[in-house]
């Protein structure tokens, strides 16, 4: 039996205006895993309406109070994470492992958000003039629209609102049509449980042939203050537009094409752990994700037979059992995208040292590429599926060139048993984020987490996360009365 849910607007649940509904399908079966409502324009005005009279009260909440709402959540996350997992393997498919390093994290996030409620809001600036106190001051932006993605859903839908909400600020979050309960429901409900207020977070879900309409109407509102988003680029471009259309700040986390760098001195078997980590975890369906392996000349051969090895040991299966390493991607649209990007490049003579082949459903195995040249389209685009190519490379500046001959710039990770080279190596990458003697999927709720070029802008997480949120504003107060020139 399947799941039915409403919208959530103003503390409420209800259906949307017109009555329609859209299906939530399970990847894995293939069978409907919930029934949601579909919402429409006129439902987006009425959950910004809702957010934007909530703002006065919880804005002015005393942050200690706020403080309390969130930790009380993290708890209650915590608590149900076995729930949750339930969910994430209903409507990604995640495997069990994977959703409850979600729960856990998501958890974490809350109650850094909570934490961060009452860090200094402002500064006392230096001023020529001693009878004037200088100060700047961070207030709560107002309405913020956030789209809360599915392939890591606790994690990126709790990251798209507890920020906003520790700030001062009221919510809009736009759920991901492939997991509207654990992106946003599931969260909106744990957050609810712990004492929100009516208002403070509202939940439109949709039909997908409604996407644009609903980005569009809520982005557009005037009372929306700040957009986040959480996705690919070709969407990230056109949240990005229409945000500056309106001139309201958005932070964006889009694509990568992510690179680890093994050079000539790394621990072969540290590596080849490394990478399966990077390139397989959550079927590869994470922006961190490693889609290149740059190794050095001198190991490429022997590191790619080992990592081959280890990829067909990888279970693959029922993301219900724990044992599952490799679960369905979110659909087998996707899954016969990531087959025909494989096959193209075979069929141009790359060579396929694992996995490959024809996918079953919306399951594709773990799978290692050699051979790979620029001119294919798996070199250049973000695969987002279980697959990495091994590029020989002939030492760490060949790497470096590689690494950053690409449009995006999210993360990177650095391969070494020298960890002076490793910092030097990731300084000259050009992305947000590079983990020396690690891989590149990571996250940590107090670090400045975001990407450079088609990877998006801003950042999420810990003091730059709730700058981004607020307002900062210059305040003085003449301590004693001023003479005027005229």
């Amino acid at each position: 039996m399947s799941v039915n849910r409403s919208l959530l607007i103003g503390g409420d649940e209800v259906p949307a205006a017109d009555g329609r509904t859209t299906e939530d399908l399970n990847p894995h079966t293939g069978h409907v895993f919930a029934e949601v409502a579909a919402a429409s324009p006129a439902d987006v005005t009425r959950a910004v309406d809702a957010a934007s009279a909530a703002f006065p009260a919880w804005s002015a909440t005393p942050p200690t109070q706020r403080r309390r709402v969130l930790s009380r959540a993290a708890d209650l996350l915590e608590e149900r994470a076995a729930d949750a997992a339930a969910l994430m393997a209903g409507e990604t498919g995640g495997a069990f492992g994977w959703s409850m390093f979600n729960a856990g994290l998501a958890a974490a996030m809350l109650r850094e958000a909570a934490a961060a409620t009452t860090l200094p809001i402002g500064e006392v600036l230096a001023s020529d003039n001693p009878d004037v106190l200088s100060l700047a001051v961070r207030q709560p932006a107002g309405v913020v629209a956030a789209f809360a993605p599915w392939n890591a859903p606790l994690i990126l839908g709790t990251r798209a609102v507890a920020a906003p909400l520790a700030g001062g600020n009221t919510v809009v979050v736009k759920a991901s049509e492939e997991a509207p309960l654990t992106c946003a429901l599931f969260i909106a409900d744990v957050l609810r449980d712990a004492g929100l207020p009516p208002g403070a977070l509202n939940v439109l879900t949709n039909d997908p042939a409604d996407a644009a309409r609903i980005a569009e109407t809520l982005i557009a509102d005037p009372r929306v203050r700040r957009v986040n988003f959480t996705g690919s680029t070709k969407i990230g471009r056109r949240i990005g537009e229409l945000a500056a259309r309106h001139l309201t700040p958005a932070v964006l986390e889009l694509g990568g094409k992510n690179s680890i760098l093994v050079l000539d001195d790394a621990d072969l078997e540290y590596a080849v752990d490394a990478v399966a980590f990077g390139a397989y975890l959550n079927s590869g369906q994470i922006c961190m994700s490693a889609d290149r392996v740059l190794v050095d000349r001198t190991l490429a051969d022997e590191f790619a037979a080992r990592l081959a090895e280890k990829a067909k040991t990888l279970p693959g299966g029922d993301p219900t059992d724990p044992h599952t390493v490799i679960g369905p991607l979110i659909s087998a649209d996707a899954a016969r995208r990531v087959a025909g990007l494989v096959d193209d490049a075979a069929a141009a003579g790359a060579r396929v040292l694992s996995g490959g082949g024809a996918p079953d459903g919306a399951h594709y195995p773990a799978t290692v590429l050699t051979g790979v040249t620029p001119d294919m389209r798996i070199h250049t685009e973000e695969i987002f599926g279980p697959v990495c190519t091994v590029l020989p490379v002939a030492g760490e500046d060949e790497a470096v060139a590689v690494a950053n001959d690409s449009p995006y710039g999210l993360t990177a990770g650095i391969v070494t048993r020298d960890v002076t080279r490793g910092l030097a190596v990731a300084r000259r990458l050009r992305t947000g984020i590079a983990h020396v003697n690690d891989q590149s999927v990571d996250d940590d709720p107090i670090a400045p987490f975001g990407g450079l070029g088609d990877s998006g802008y801003g950042r999420f997480g810990g003091r730059a996360g709730v700058e981004a949120f607020t307002d900062l504003r210059w305040i003085t107060v003449q301590q004693r009365p001023k003479q005027f020139p005229i």
